[in-house]
Protein backbone atom coordinates (compact mmCIF):
# COMPACT_ATOMS: atom_id res chain seq x y z
CA UNK A 1 0.00 0.00 0.00
CA UNK A 2 1.41 3.46 -1.05
CA UNK A 3 2.02 5.84 1.68
CA UNK A 4 -0.51 8.30 0.31
CA UNK A 5 -2.91 5.88 -0.89
CA UNK A 6 -6.81 7.23 -0.35
CA UNK A 7 -8.36 5.08 2.84
CA UNK A 8 -12.54 6.15 4.08
CA UNK A 9 -14.71 4.02 5.69
CA UNK A 10 -18.11 3.76 6.49
CA UNK A 11 -18.59 2.63 10.19
CA UNK A 12 -22.39 2.26 10.96
CA UNK A 13 -23.66 1.00 13.76
CA UNK A 14 -26.10 -2.19 13.61
CA UNK A 15 -28.48 -0.78 15.90
CA UNK A 16 -31.46 -0.75 13.33
CA UNK A 17 -31.80 -0.36 9.78
CA UNK A 18 -29.66 2.12 7.18
CA UNK A 19 -31.74 5.48 7.08
CA UNK A 20 -30.74 6.83 3.50
CA UNK A 21 -28.72 9.28 5.15
CA UNK A 22 -26.62 6.63 5.98
CA UNK A 23 -26.55 5.71 2.56
CA UNK A 24 -25.86 8.61 1.06
CA UNK A 25 -22.29 9.06 3.73
CA UNK A 26 -21.74 5.25 2.25
CA UNK A 27 -22.03 6.80 -1.51
CA UNK A 28 -19.44 10.17 -0.85
CA UNK A 29 -17.26 8.14 0.99
CA UNK A 30 -17.48 5.66 -2.16
CA UNK A 31 -17.32 8.39 -4.83
CA UNK A 32 -14.24 9.92 -2.85
CA UNK A 33 -12.03 6.46 -2.67
CA UNK A 34 -12.56 5.47 -6.12
CA UNK A 35 -12.81 8.94 -7.67
CA UNK A 36 -8.81 9.12 -6.01
CA UNK A 37 -7.83 5.76 -6.57
CA UNK A 38 -8.01 4.74 -2.95
CA UNK A 39 -9.79 2.02 -0.91
CA UNK A 40 -13.48 2.23 0.46
CA UNK A 41 -14.07 0.13 4.11
CA UNK A 42 -16.68 -0.88 5.38
CA UNK A 43 -16.72 -1.10 9.23
CA UNK A 44 -19.01 -2.30 11.90
CA UNK A 45 -19.34 -0.12 15.11
CA UNK A 46 -20.82 -2.67 17.28
CA UNK A 47 -18.96 -1.37 20.92
CA UNK A 48 -22.80 -0.49 22.38
CA UNK A 49 -23.58 -4.05 22.76
CA UNK A 50 -27.03 -2.65 24.51
CA UNK A 51 -28.40 -1.45 21.62
CA UNK A 52 -27.39 -4.42 19.14
CA UNK A 53 -30.74 -4.79 16.78
CA UNK A 54 -30.71 -8.81 15.11
CA UNK A 55 -30.45 -8.60 11.39
CA UNK A 56 -29.33 -5.33 11.01
CA UNK A 57 -25.60 -6.01 10.02
CA UNK A 58 -26.48 -8.20 7.21
CA UNK A 59 -29.38 -5.53 6.42
CA UNK A 60 -26.54 -2.88 5.91
CA UNK A 61 -24.48 -5.37 4.06
CA UNK A 62 -27.43 -6.15 1.83
CA UNK A 63 -29.01 -2.60 1.14
CA UNK A 64 -25.29 -1.34 0.40
CA UNK A 65 -24.90 -4.10 -2.46
CA UNK A 66 -28.29 -3.23 -3.33
CA UNK A 67 -27.05 0.27 -4.46
CA UNK A 68 -23.81 -0.97 -5.99
CA UNK A 69 -22.04 0.33 -3.27
CA UNK A 70 -19.49 -2.86 -3.45
CA UNK A 71 -16.81 -2.00 -0.42
CA UNK A 72 -13.08 -3.05 -1.07
CA UNK A 73 -12.38 -4.46 2.65
CA UNK A 74 -14.95 -5.00 5.00
CA UNK A 75 -17.10 -8.23 6.86
CA UNK A 76 -17.58 -11.05 4.79
CA UNK A 77 -14.41 -9.58 2.38
CA UNK A 78 -11.51 -9.25 4.46
CA UNK A 79 -8.45 -7.69 3.89
CA UNK A 80 -5.35 -6.70 5.49
CA UNK A 81 -6.76 -4.64 8.74
CA UNK A 82 -9.43 -6.77 9.86
CA UNK A 83 -11.45 -7.91 11.53
CA UNK A 84 -13.83 -5.32 10.36
CA UNK A 85 -16.13 -5.94 13.56
CA UNK A 86 -15.65 -3.65 16.52
CA UNK A 87 -16.37 -6.24 19.03
CA UNK A 88 -14.24 -9.00 17.22
CA UNK A 89 -11.47 -6.43 17.96
CA UNK A 90 -12.25 -5.64 21.83
CA UNK A 91 -8.75 -7.06 23.32
CA UNK A 92 -7.03 -4.25 21.59
CA UNK A 93 -8.45 -1.03 23.17
CA UNK A 94 -7.83 -1.82 26.49
CA UNK A 95 -4.00 -0.90 26.31
CA UNK A 96 -4.74 2.22 24.32
CA UNK A 97 -6.71 3.49 27.43
CA UNK A 98 -4.08 2.66 29.49
CA UNK A 99 -1.04 4.17 27.25
CA UNK A 100 -3.52 7.23 27.59
CA UNK A 101 -3.11 7.18 31.66
CA UNK A 102 0.31 6.69 31.31
CA UNK A 103 1.21 9.75 29.47
CA UNK A 104 -1.59 12.30 31.89
CA UNK A 105 -4.49 12.36 29.18
CA UNK A 106 -7.00 10.36 30.50
CA UNK A 107 -7.91 9.20 34.02
CA UNK A 108 -9.94 6.58 36.36
CA UNK A 109 -12.78 7.55 37.69
CA UNK A 110 -14.79 5.46 40.39
CA UNK A 111 -17.92 7.79 40.70
CA UNK A 112 -20.66 5.11 41.33
CA UNK A 113 -24.21 5.92 39.05
CA UNK A 114 -25.15 7.03 42.15
CA UNK A 115 -22.50 9.50 42.74
CA UNK A 116 -23.02 10.95 39.32
CA UNK A 117 -26.66 11.02 39.71
CA UNK A 118 -27.04 12.95 43.02
CA UNK A 119 -23.87 15.86 41.22
CA UNK A 120 -26.72 15.79 38.53
CA UNK A 121 -29.44 16.74 41.01
CA UNK A 122 -27.42 19.12 42.90
CA UNK A 123 -26.45 21.45 40.53
CA UNK A 124 -30.18 21.49 38.89
CA UNK A 125 -31.10 23.02 42.20
CA UNK A 126 -28.22 25.16 41.98
CA UNK A 127 -29.33 26.32 38.76
CA UNK A 128 -26.94 24.58 36.58
CA UNK A 129 -29.44 21.81 34.70
CA UNK A 130 -26.47 21.14 32.08
CA UNK A 131 -24.24 19.14 35.02
CA UNK A 132 -20.84 18.23 33.18
CA UNK A 133 -18.07 16.12 34.37
CA UNK A 134 -15.04 18.31 33.14
CA UNK A 135 -12.01 20.13 34.15
CA UNK A 136 -13.66 21.98 37.04
CA UNK A 137 -15.84 19.58 38.48
CA UNK A 138 -13.39 16.49 38.05
CA UNK A 139 -11.76 18.06 41.41
CA UNK A 140 -14.41 16.77 43.78
CA UNK A 141 -15.45 13.67 42.48
CA UNK A 142 -13.84 10.22 42.93
CA UNK A 143 -10.72 9.49 40.85
CA UNK A 144 -7.11 9.15 40.23
CA UNK A 145 -6.54 12.80 39.93
CA UNK A 146 -8.11 13.68 43.46
CA UNK A 147 -7.67 10.08 45.44
CA UNK A 148 -4.33 9.32 46.90
CA UNK A 149 -2.33 7.16 45.11
CA UNK A 150 -2.47 4.17 47.23
CA UNK A 151 -6.17 4.64 47.16
CA UNK A 152 -6.62 4.24 43.59
CA UNK A 153 -4.33 1.31 43.66
CA UNK A 154 -5.92 -0.33 46.46
CA UNK A 155 -9.47 0.07 43.90
CA UNK A 156 -8.00 -1.22 41.00
CA UNK A 157 -6.23 -3.98 42.62
CA UNK A 158 -9.75 -5.02 44.36
CA UNK A 159 -11.47 -5.14 41.16
CA UNK A 160 -13.65 -1.93 41.87
CA UNK A 161 -15.77 -0.53 39.14
CA UNK A 162 -14.39 2.41 37.76
CA UNK A 163 -14.20 3.88 34.12
CA UNK A 164 -11.38 6.32 32.13
CA UNK A 165 -12.14 9.41 30.97
CA UNK A 166 -10.38 11.37 28.76
CA UNK A 167 -8.28 15.03 30.84
CA UNK A 168 -9.28 17.59 28.77
CA UNK A 169 -6.92 20.74 28.88
CA UNK A 170 -8.15 23.66 30.07
CA UNK A 171 -9.34 26.98 28.20
CA UNK A 172 -7.27 26.19 25.26
CA UNK A 173 -8.54 27.57 21.44
CA UNK A 174 -8.72 23.92 19.35
CA UNK A 175 -8.63 24.15 15.88
CA UNK A 176 -9.03 22.04 12.93
CA UNK A 177 -10.24 22.41 9.55
CA UNK A 178 -13.12 20.82 8.15
CA UNK A 179 -12.59 20.24 4.18
CA UNK A 180 -16.65 21.16 3.45
CA UNK A 181 -16.74 23.56 6.31
CA UNK A 182 -13.18 25.55 6.91
CA UNK A 183 -11.91 26.32 10.13
CA UNK A 184 -13.71 24.55 13.38
CA UNK A 185 -13.09 26.83 16.39
CA UNK A 186 -13.60 25.27 19.97
CA UNK A 187 -12.64 26.32 23.71
CA UNK A 188 -11.42 23.26 25.19
CA UNK A 189 -13.71 24.92 28.47
CA UNK A 190 -16.96 23.73 26.51
CA UNK A 191 -16.17 20.34 26.56
CA UNK A 192 -16.43 17.35 29.20
CA UNK A 193 -14.30 14.62 30.39
CA UNK A 194 -15.75 12.41 28.18
CA UNK A 195 -15.42 8.32 28.75
CA UNK A 196 -13.43 6.43 26.41
CA UNK A 197 -13.35 3.12 28.34
CA UNK A 198 -16.76 1.55 30.16
CA UNK A 199 -16.90 -0.57 33.51
CA UNK A 200 -17.92 -3.68 31.25
CA UNK A 201 -14.74 -3.71 29.79
CA UNK A 202 -15.61 -2.36 26.44
CA UNK A 203 -14.50 0.88 24.71
CA UNK A 204 -16.56 3.38 24.14
CA UNK A 205 -16.99 4.50 20.41
CA UNK A 206 -14.63 7.70 20.87
CA UNK A 207 -11.44 5.49 21.55
CA UNK A 208 -12.45 1.75 19.20
CA UNK A 209 -12.99 4.65 16.26
CA UNK A 210 -9.86 6.74 16.88
CA UNK A 211 -8.01 3.34 17.29
CA UNK A 212 -9.63 1.69 14.57
CA UNK A 213 -9.10 4.64 12.28
CA UNK A 214 -5.28 4.67 12.87
CA UNK A 215 -4.66 0.83 12.85
CA UNK A 216 -6.86 0.84 9.04
CA UNK A 217 -5.05 3.83 8.19
CA UNK A 218 -7.98 5.62 7.19
CA UNK A 219 -6.97 9.01 5.67
CA UNK A 220 -10.49 10.33 5.56
CA UNK A 221 -13.16 10.49 8.08
CA UNK A 222 -16.40 11.62 5.57
CA UNK A 223 -19.51 11.19 7.96
CA UNK A 224 -23.23 13.21 9.20
CA UNK A 225 -22.95 16.62 10.83
CA UNK A 226 -23.93 15.13 13.90
CA UNK A 227 -20.47 13.68 14.33
CA UNK A 228 -19.59 17.51 14.33
CA UNK A 229 -19.53 17.80 17.85
CA UNK A 230 -17.36 14.99 18.86
CA UNK A 231 -14.64 16.12 16.56
CA UNK A 232 -12.80 18.22 18.70
CA UNK A 233 -12.54 15.41 21.35
CA UNK A 234 -11.57 12.95 18.19
CA UNK A 235 -8.44 15.72 17.15
CA UNK A 236 -7.15 15.57 20.84
CA UNK A 237 -7.00 11.77 21.06
CA UNK A 238 -4.81 11.79 17.82
CA UNK A 239 -2.76 14.43 19.46
CA UNK A 240 -2.82 12.12 22.54
CA UNK A 241 -1.09 9.31 21.37
CA UNK A 242 1.02 11.27 18.98
CA UNK A 243 -0.88 9.92 15.61
CA UNK A 244 -1.11 12.11 12.28
CA UNK A 245 -5.08 13.04 12.17
CA UNK A 246 -7.03 12.29 9.13
CA UNK A 247 -9.14 15.04 7.20
CA UNK A 248 -12.36 15.56 8.68
CA UNK A 249 -15.60 16.83 6.60
CA UNK A 250 -19.05 16.24 8.03
CA UNK A 251 -21.73 16.20 5.75
CA UNK A 252 -24.86 18.11 5.92
CA UNK A 253 -28.29 16.91 7.16
CA UNK A 254 -30.46 15.30 5.25
CA UNK A 255 -34.02 17.41 5.90
CA UNK A 256 -37.88 16.60 5.58
CA UNK A 257 -39.86 18.08 2.28
CA UNK A 258 -40.71 21.18 4.54
CA UNK A 259 -37.32 21.79 5.24
CA UNK A 260 -38.11 21.67 9.24
CA UNK A 261 -35.92 19.69 11.00
CA UNK A 262 -34.11 16.38 10.18
CA UNK A 263 -35.42 13.26 8.21
CA UNK A 264 -35.84 10.89 10.44
CA UNK A 265 -36.42 6.93 10.28
CA UNK A 266 -40.61 7.52 11.17
CA UNK A 267 -40.79 10.34 8.77
CA UNK A 268 -41.00 8.22 5.52
CA UNK A 269 -44.27 6.13 5.92
CA UNK A 270 -46.15 8.90 8.09
CA UNK A 271 -45.42 11.77 4.60
CA UNK A 272 -45.99 9.00 1.86
CA UNK A 273 -42.44 7.66 0.51
CA UNK A 274 -39.92 5.61 1.76
CA UNK A 275 -36.56 6.38 3.51
CA UNK A 276 -34.83 3.17 3.88
CA UNK A 277 -33.27 1.67 0.70
CA UNK A 278 -35.12 -2.18 1.43
CA UNK A 279 -37.97 -2.98 3.03
CA UNK A 280 -37.37 -3.69 7.33
CA UNK A 281 -39.79 -5.02 9.70
CA UNK A 282 -38.95 -4.89 13.36
CA UNK A 283 -39.07 -7.50 15.79
CA UNK A 284 -42.38 -6.79 16.66
CA UNK A 285 -43.94 -6.82 13.07
CA UNK A 286 -43.82 -3.27 12.26
CA UNK A 287 -42.86 -2.76 8.77
CA UNK A 288 -41.35 0.20 7.48
CA UNK A 289 -40.85 0.15 3.41
CA UNK A 290 -38.02 0.51 0.85
CA UNK A 291 -37.46 2.06 -1.88
CA UNK A 292 -36.33 -1.64 -3.45
CA UNK A 293 -39.84 -3.35 -2.94
CA UNK A 294 -41.26 0.59 -4.64
CA UNK A 295 -40.18 -0.38 -7.72
CA UNK A 296 -36.90 1.83 -7.65
CA UNK A 297 -34.28 1.26 -9.91
CA UNK A 298 -31.08 1.36 -7.55
CA UNK A 299 -29.28 3.86 -9.95
CA UNK A 300 -32.33 5.99 -10.05
CA UNK A 301 -31.92 6.07 -5.86
CA UNK A 302 -28.21 6.57 -6.09
CA UNK A 303 -27.95 8.95 -8.74
CA UNK A 304 -30.99 10.86 -6.31
CA UNK A 305 -28.76 10.76 -3.33
CA UNK A 306 -25.88 12.13 -4.92
CA UNK A 307 -27.62 15.16 -5.36
CA UNK A 308 -28.94 15.66 -1.87
CA UNK A 309 -25.78 18.11 -0.45
CA UNK A 310 -24.07 17.95 -3.42
CA UNK A 311 -23.97 19.01 -6.96
CA UNK A 312 -21.62 18.97 -10.28
CA UNK A 313 -21.57 22.31 -10.98
CA UNK A 314 -23.17 21.99 -14.46
CA UNK A 315 -26.66 21.60 -15.74
CA UNK A 316 -26.32 17.37 -16.19
CA UNK A 317 -28.89 15.83 -13.87
CA UNK A 318 -28.75 12.03 -14.94
CA UNK A 319 -25.61 10.40 -13.45
CA UNK A 320 -24.15 6.81 -14.10
CA UNK A 321 -21.97 5.62 -10.93
CA UNK A 322 -19.10 5.50 -13.19
CA UNK A 323 -20.00 9.32 -13.92
CA UNK A 324 -20.81 10.28 -10.08
CA UNK A 325 -17.08 8.91 -9.68
CA UNK A 326 -15.57 10.89 -12.28
CA UNK A 327 -17.73 14.28 -11.00
CA UNK A 328 -17.61 13.66 -7.46
CA UNK A 329 -15.22 16.33 -5.60
CA UNK A 330 -15.92 17.13 -1.68
CA UNK A 331 -15.34 21.13 -2.32
CA UNK A 332 -19.34 20.71 -4.03
CA UNK A 333 -20.29 19.23 -1.06
CA UNK A 334 -22.93 22.32 0.68
CA UNK A 335 -23.21 23.43 4.10
CA UNK A 336 -26.48 23.65 4.62
CA UNK A 337 -29.23 21.01 5.40
CA UNK A 338 -30.64 19.15 1.96
CA UNK A 339 -34.34 19.15 1.18
CA UNK A 340 -35.25 15.65 0.53
CA UNK A 341 -38.01 15.99 -2.34
CA UNK A 342 -40.26 13.08 -2.96
CA UNK A 343 -41.48 14.43 -6.41
CA UNK A 344 -37.67 14.74 -8.04
CA UNK A 345 -37.10 11.44 -6.43
CA UNK A 346 -39.72 10.10 -8.63
CA UNK A 347 -38.65 11.97 -11.43
CA UNK A 348 -35.24 10.36 -11.54
CA UNK A 349 -37.01 7.09 -11.63
CA UNK A 350 -39.02 7.85 -14.69
CA UNK A 351 -35.52 9.18 -16.49
CA UNK A 352 -34.11 6.03 -15.65
CA UNK A 353 -37.21 3.69 -16.71
CA UNK A 354 -37.75 5.68 -19.80
CA UNK A 355 -33.80 5.76 -20.84
CA UNK A 356 -33.89 1.84 -20.36
CA UNK A 357 -33.63 -0.16 -23.21
CA UNK A 358 -37.15 -1.67 -24.16
CA UNK A 359 -35.82 -5.44 -24.25
CA UNK A 360 -34.30 -4.79 -20.79
CA UNK A 361 -37.82 -3.75 -19.33
CA UNK A 362 -39.34 -6.55 -21.20
CA UNK A 363 -37.03 -9.39 -19.65
CA UNK A 364 -37.32 -7.86 -16.29
CA UNK A 365 -41.41 -7.83 -16.72
CA UNK A 366 -41.43 -11.20 -17.77
CA UNK A 367 -40.73 -12.59 -13.96
CA UNK A 368 -43.99 -10.26 -13.19
CA UNK A 369 -46.62 -11.97 -15.67
CA UNK A 370 -48.75 -14.95 -14.46
CA UNK A 371 -49.41 -16.44 -18.05
CA UNK A 372 -46.32 -15.89 -20.47
CA UNK A 373 -46.55 -13.42 -23.23
CA UNK A 374 -43.74 -13.81 -25.94
CA UNK A 375 -41.27 -11.60 -25.55
CA UNK A 376 -41.49 -9.51 -28.79
CA UNK A 377 -45.56 -8.75 -27.79
CA UNK A 378 -44.02 -7.90 -24.45
CA UNK A 379 -41.42 -5.42 -25.67
CA UNK A 380 -43.99 -3.99 -27.97
CA UNK A 381 -45.97 -3.26 -25.24
CA UNK A 382 -43.59 -1.90 -23.00
CA UNK A 383 -42.26 0.67 -25.80
CA UNK A 384 -46.21 1.91 -25.98
CA UNK A 385 -46.33 2.33 -22.13
CA UNK A 386 -42.93 3.60 -20.87
CA UNK A 387 -43.15 7.10 -21.69
CA UNK A 388 -46.30 7.16 -19.04
CA UNK A 389 -45.28 5.20 -16.33
CA UNK A 390 -42.71 5.69 -13.13
CA UNK A 391 -42.32 1.88 -12.28
CA UNK A 392 -42.07 -1.19 -14.00
CA UNK A 393 -45.28 -2.35 -12.47
CA UNK A 394 -47.35 0.52 -14.17
CA UNK A 395 -46.24 -0.69 -17.77
CA UNK A 396 -48.79 -3.58 -16.84
CA UNK A 397 -51.33 -1.83 -14.52
CA UNK A 398 -51.67 0.99 -16.94
CA UNK A 399 -51.50 -0.99 -20.00
CA UNK A 400 -53.55 -3.65 -19.30
CA UNK A 401 -55.93 -3.14 -21.84
CA UNK A 402 -53.02 -4.24 -23.73
CA UNK A 403 -53.25 -7.80 -22.92
CA UNK A 404 -56.87 -7.72 -22.36
CA UNK A 405 -60.32 -5.82 -23.59
CA UNK A 406 -61.99 -3.54 -21.56
CA UNK A 407 -64.77 -5.46 -19.30
CA UNK A 408 -66.54 -2.15 -18.41
CA UNK A 409 -66.59 1.58 -18.94
CA UNK A 410 -66.92 4.61 -16.39
CA UNK A 411 -70.34 5.51 -16.63
CA UNK A 412 -69.68 9.07 -15.35
CA UNK A 413 -66.61 9.54 -18.72
CA UNK A 414 -69.62 7.69 -21.01
CA UNK A 415 -72.15 10.58 -19.44
CA UNK A 416 -69.60 13.29 -20.28
CA UNK A 417 -67.92 12.17 -23.80
CA UNK A 418 -70.76 10.11 -25.63
CA UNK A 419 -72.80 12.63 -27.64
CA UNK A 420 -76.22 11.85 -29.37
CA UNK A 421 -74.35 11.00 -32.45
CA UNK A 422 -71.20 9.56 -31.08
CA UNK A 423 -72.57 5.64 -31.97
CA UNK A 424 -72.99 6.54 -35.54
CA UNK A 425 -69.82 7.87 -36.30
CA UNK A 426 -68.22 4.66 -34.86
CA UNK A 427 -70.25 2.58 -36.61
CA UNK A 428 -69.14 4.40 -39.81
CA UNK A 429 -65.65 4.02 -38.67
CA UNK A 430 -65.88 0.77 -37.80
CA UNK A 431 -66.76 0.14 -41.51
CA UNK A 432 -63.73 1.84 -42.59
CA UNK A 433 -61.35 0.27 -40.01
CA UNK A 434 -62.65 -3.44 -41.51
CA UNK A 435 -61.88 -2.40 -45.28
CA UNK A 436 -57.84 -1.76 -44.14
CA UNK A 437 -55.90 -4.39 -45.88
CA UNK A 438 -52.17 -3.51 -44.23
CA UNK A 439 -52.96 -2.76 -40.55
CA UNK A 440 -49.80 -0.83 -39.49
CA UNK A 441 -49.96 2.18 -37.52
CA UNK A 442 -49.36 4.26 -40.52
CA UNK A 443 -51.79 3.13 -42.35
CA UNK A 444 -54.70 3.28 -39.92
CA UNK A 445 -53.61 7.15 -39.55
CA UNK A 446 -54.08 7.72 -43.21
CA UNK A 447 -57.67 6.06 -43.14
CA UNK A 448 -58.45 8.18 -39.82
CA UNK A 449 -57.29 11.28 -41.40
CA UNK A 450 -59.39 11.17 -44.84
CA UNK A 451 -62.50 9.82 -42.62
CA UNK A 452 -62.55 12.63 -40.83
CA UNK A 453 -61.70 14.84 -43.59
CA UNK A 454 -64.52 13.41 -45.81
CA UNK A 455 -66.93 13.71 -43.10
CA UNK A 456 -66.03 16.85 -41.78
CA UNK A 457 -65.35 15.99 -38.24
CA UNK A 458 -62.97 17.50 -35.54
CA UNK A 459 -60.33 14.83 -34.71
CA UNK A 460 -61.97 14.68 -31.29
CA UNK A 461 -65.41 13.79 -32.13
CA UNK A 462 -63.99 10.30 -33.62
CA UNK A 463 -60.54 9.71 -31.77
CA UNK A 464 -61.60 10.14 -28.40
CA UNK A 465 -64.57 7.42 -28.73
CA UNK A 466 -62.40 5.07 -30.37
CA UNK A 467 -59.99 4.93 -27.97
CA UNK A 468 -62.83 4.42 -25.21
CA UNK A 469 -63.99 1.65 -27.06
CA UNK A 470 -60.71 -0.35 -27.59
CA UNK A 471 -59.15 0.43 -24.48
CA UNK A 472 -61.68 1.48 -21.38
CA UNK A 473 -59.95 4.74 -20.63
CA UNK A 474 -59.47 8.37 -22.24
CA UNK A 475 -56.00 8.46 -22.29
CA UNK A 476 -53.18 6.64 -23.30
CA UNK A 477 -50.27 6.33 -26.11
CA UNK A 478 -51.45 6.26 -29.49
CA UNK A 479 -54.29 5.06 -30.81
CA UNK A 480 -52.70 4.06 -34.29
CA UNK A 481 -50.01 2.26 -32.46
CA UNK A 482 -52.37 0.53 -30.04
CA UNK A 483 -54.31 -0.84 -32.77
CA UNK A 484 -52.03 -2.11 -34.76
CA UNK A 485 -50.38 -4.10 -32.04
CA UNK A 486 -54.09 -5.70 -31.40
CA UNK A 487 -54.81 -6.51 -34.61
CA UNK A 488 -57.57 -5.80 -36.81
CA UNK A 489 -60.43 -8.62 -35.56
CA UNK A 490 -59.33 -7.71 -31.82
CA UNK A 491 -60.05 -3.81 -32.70
CA UNK A 492 -63.10 -5.05 -34.37
CA UNK A 493 -64.14 -6.78 -31.76
CA UNK A 494 -64.04 -4.33 -29.02
CA UNK A 495 -65.73 -1.70 -30.75
CA UNK A 496 -68.50 -4.13 -31.39
CA UNK A 497 -68.30 -5.36 -27.37
CA UNK A 498 -67.82 -1.94 -26.84
CA UNK A 499 -70.74 0.01 -28.94
CA UNK A 500 -72.90 -2.73 -27.30
CA UNK A 501 -72.27 -2.21 -23.51
CA UNK A 502 -72.78 1.45 -24.02
CA UNK A 503 -75.75 1.03 -25.97
CA UNK A 504 -77.19 -0.77 -22.72
CA UNK A 505 -75.69 1.55 -19.84
CA UNK A 506 -77.19 4.60 -21.81
CA UNK A 507 -80.57 3.24 -21.76
CA UNK A 508 -80.54 2.04 -18.17
CA UNK A 509 -79.12 5.46 -17.59
CA UNK A 510 -82.17 6.69 -18.99
CA UNK A 511 -84.62 5.01 -17.64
Amino acid sequence: MSKNQVRVRFAPSPTGPLHMGGVRTALYNYLFAKKNKGKFIIRIEDTDQTRFVDGAQEYILDSLKWCGIFPDEGPGIGGEFGPYVQSKRKDRYKEYADLLIQNGNAYYAFDSSQDLEQMRSQAKKMGMPNWQYNGVSRSTMKNSLTLPKDEVDRLLSSGAPYVIRMKMPRNEELRFNDTIRGWVVVNTNNLDDKVLFKADGMPTYHLANIVDDHQMKITHVIRGEEWLPSAPLHVLLYRAFNWECPEFAHLPLLLRPDGNGKLSKRDGDRLGFPVFPMNWTTADGELFSGYKEKGYFPQSFINMLAFLGWNPGTSQEIFSLDELVESFTLDRVSKSGAKFDPDKTRWFQQQYLRNESNEVLASLLESEIPNSIEKEKLTTIVSLMKERATFLGDILSEGDYLLAAPSDFDSKLIIKKWKENTAEIMLNWREEVSKITNFSANQIELTFKSFVEKNQLKIGQVLLPFRILVTGVSMGPGMFEISSFLGQKEVLNRMDNGLNSIKKMLHAEHH
